[in-house]
């Protein structure tokens, strides 16, 4: 008498799938692709620690939907953080066109909640505080939010780790999605591309509070200035109204000798 088979073609069936399954890789749970992705964003927010203080020249190029340009110049001051208990201080100061020259916007940037900013228009002859609700406006009539251009410092998101890609200039790319954690913000999420070699942003898409992928901005040129890791062009692509702007960098200097009282909103009167 034939002996039964030792498993059924089910039983057998089973056997396969599940030697399969332990096989191919996993989905990360949750909580470790949270946990990835903060470590990913604390791994580039120390990636430049140490410049104390910087300046540098700054070209922005503004093009609207037709394709049409007009340029302007600024000079960025940045302070960095004295502690992990505070963020960065930067100050952008206008000299071109002669309409806006001498316009400075002061930034305070948190770790946790909103930035604190402050505007000179020197026709008032005045500082003004920008509101908390106003800091998704746009920076200066640029594609750049007032929220974009201060410290993305890394309390103030919280984070989930996507996958790996190739970086858009090419290498390998660690991708992650921020969240917004401070109230008033513009976007209900980034996605954001942070290069393994230098571990800083080669490229952000910024969705709007509706969820709709309003932007995208890229860095390019990313390489040690002064010994410090540093990009020479931001440009940002707004694909609502079809307008860019790039922000050109030159001429980075590190510890200049800037003081926390370069950075007071009384001292944006006195710039020169």
């Amino acid at each position: 008498m034939p002996l039964q088979p030792l498993l059924s073609k089910r039983s057998a069936l089973a056997l396969i799938t599940g030697a399969a399954l332990a096989l191919s890789p996993l989905p990360l749970l949750a909580q470790d692709a949270a946990q990835k992705g903060y470590e990913i964003a604390a791994r580039s927010d120390v990636s430049d620690n140490g410049f104390r203080d910087s300046a540098v020249d700054v070209t922005m190029e503004l093009k609207n939907a037709a394709g049409q340009s007009s340029s302007r110049q600024l000079r960025i001051l940045t302070l960095e953080r004295a502690s992990a208990k505070v963020g960065d201080k930067s100050i952008s100061i206008f000299s071109t066109p002669a309409d806006i020259d001498g316009t400075a916007v002061l930034s305070h940037a948190k770790l946790t909640a909103n930035d604190d900013q402050w505007i000179y228009l020197p026709a008032a002859q005045r500082v003004k505080r920008i509101s908390s609700s106003n800091k998704s406006g746009p920076f200066v009539g640029s594609e750049f939010a007032y929220e974009d251009i201060t410290a993305q410092e890394l309390g103030k998101f919280t984070y989930k780790w996507i996958g790996t890609e190739t970086c858009p200039g090419g290498g390998k790319c660690e991708v992650v999605e921020r969240v917004p954690a401070y109230k008033n913000s513009g976007y209900s999420k980034q996605v954001v591309w942070f290069s393994t070699k230098h571990w800083q942003a080669e490229k952000i898409e910024y969705y709007d509070r509706a969820g709709n992928h309003a932007k995208t901005m890229t860095a390019t040129g990313i390489k040690k200035r002064g010994g410090f890791w540093r990009q020479a062009k931001l440009h940002m692509v707004n694909h609502r109204n079809g307008k860019s702007t790039s922000l050109s960098f030159a001429n980075w200097r590190f510890a200049t000798g800037l003081r926390d009282g370069d950075f007071r909103s009384n001292a944006l009167e006195s710039l020169d």
